[in-house]
């Protein structure tokens, strides 16, 4: 996804921020005292079951559930997101003040029950540790949305053709794919460098908004329909980053081959790293562990959702694969510049998807800087990029981006061709396979 400027949480809220952390710290034993019942709220202890959350941005509201309940001495939560339920890591409730908790994204939302409703703010962490604060609202038994019967106005379903404006002028093509039921509007965007998530949101007359929070990203996106064009568009992510976009109805539109926008520039013959892990232990491509065997390697980071979705489908695939030669190396390009910092967000993100195969502290979360730290590619455009080498330590195919489970049958495609490549790979022998050209570009 594009870069983003964030601002720095101002120092009274950091203050507030600290003290609710030690309020905060015991919650899980006070929280699960008493049961909720219909006037919990009132007497100050939370009400289990639905709440309709709205999350506030400059260009409008991002409307998620909140599904609450009781567990052990305390409470667990899940996250509505469209079509999708998020499990919330961290619930802790004490004397009116909630914290929900995204700790492999370092967010966090923070609430204050009031007249009985939840009020607060999410709190989003960028790069070098910067933060974004966003208003948030949650009202208990509330509908999430308007019956799906209502008058719609225009018809937004289908697939079309997207062009986002970028800051600097330029354009990046992108496609919208959506369905729609009445109003509700469900849908996603696919862009070269991966998914805008699982969307959903309502058609209003000729305008429709669509929106998400996936314990990550804020996203809320309208436009106003026009025959088979849609124009006035408007992106905000979180605070600050803002994009101006437009769309025209085309089925037939596709995006660049995600094979053919990353290579090995000529004169390099492999694919080199050398970074340390989260134990501080140096591991090279040169180490005796991947000498013969089939190496996938991802540039990824924590914070990136669509390196969450690829992380999820590849720690199984590599517990099933790696008695047959497979080996797996992600690159974690991480928010924080202290070591110690971004080695405790890998740690968070290795227990999240139980992952097996080696993550390395590569560098911060830019791509210009990642692009640095590994001189061999033309450059780094998205997180993830996955580099397949073979058991020659060739590379083979570079794959730019990753279509999340937000896609539906995109991610069901490129989830089996990556399996189906990994399988050639591995039947492989590496006394058959030639050897690298001059240029040292990647191909079969």
């Amino acid at each position: 996804m594009p870069g983003r400027r964030h601002d720095r949480q101002p120092a009274k809220r950091r203050r507030v921020a600290a003290f609710a952390v030690v309020v905060l710290g015991v919650a899980l034993a006070a929280g699960g005292c008493d049961r909720p019942s219909s006037s919990a709220s009132s007497a100050g202890v939370l009400q289990t079951g639905f709440w309709h959350a709205q999350i506030t941005l400059p260009g409008g509201d991002i409307e998620a559930g909140i599904e609450l309940g009781r567990g052990g001495d305390g409470y667990v939560a899940s996250l509505i997101n469209g079509q999708e339920r998020v499990p919330i890591d961290e619930v802790r409730y004490e004397d009116g003040e909630l914290l929900l908790g995204f700790p492999a994204f370092n967010n966090e939302i923070r609430a204050r029950l009031v007249g009985g409703r939840l009020e607060g703010e999410l709190i989003l962490t960028k790069r070098y540790g910067r933060t974004q604060s966003m208003p948030f609202v949650a009202t208990h038994g509330a509908a999430l949305s308007k019956a799906t019967d209502a008058p719609a106005g225009a018809d937004v379903s289908g697939r079309w053709a997207v062009t986002f404006n970028e800051p600097d002028g330029s354009v990046s093509p992108s496609i919208g794919e959506f369905s729609q039921r009445g109003s509700r509007l469900f849908g996603t965007f696919l862009h070269p460098n991966g998914d805008y998530r699982y969307l959903s949101g309502h058609v209003r007359g000729r305008s429709f908004r669509l929106s998400t929070f996936d314990g990550a990203h804020a996203f809320v996106f309208d436009g106003e329909v026009d025959g088979d064009r849609i124009r006035n568009g408007n992106f905000w992510s979180g605070t600050e980053w803002h994009q101006t976009w437009s769309a025209r109805r085309d089925p037939s539109v596709e995006l660049p081959d995600a094979y053919s926008r990353t290579w090995l520039k000529p004169g390099y013959r492999r694919f080199e790293f050398s970074f340390p892990n989260h134990e501080g232990e140096t591991v090279s491509i040169d180490d005796e562990r991947f000498a013969g065997k089939v190496l996938v390697i991802t540039l990824a980071g924590t914070w990136c959702p669509n390196c969450h979705d690829e992380a999820r489908f590849m720690a199984p695939l590599y517990e099933k694969y790696r008695s047959k030669g497979l080996e797996v190396v992600a690159l974690m390009y991480e928010h924080f510049e202290n070591r110690e910092v971004a080695a405790r967000q890998v740690v968070r993100f290795r227990d999240k998807f139980d992952i097996g195969y080696e993550t390395l502290l590569a560098g911060i979360s830019s791509k210009t800087d990642a692009a640095a730290t590994l001189p061999s590619l033309n450059a780094v455009l998205a997180f993830p990029t996955t580099i397949f080498v073979d058991r020659s330590g060739r590379v083979r195919r570079i794959h730019t981006g990753f279509s999340g489970p937000g896609t539906g049958e995109h991610y069901a495609a490129l989830t089996a061709e990556i399996t189906a490549f990994i399988d050639e790979l591995l039947a492989e022998p590496a006394d058959l396979i030639g050897s690298v050209g001059a240029d040292g570009e990647a191909g079969d």
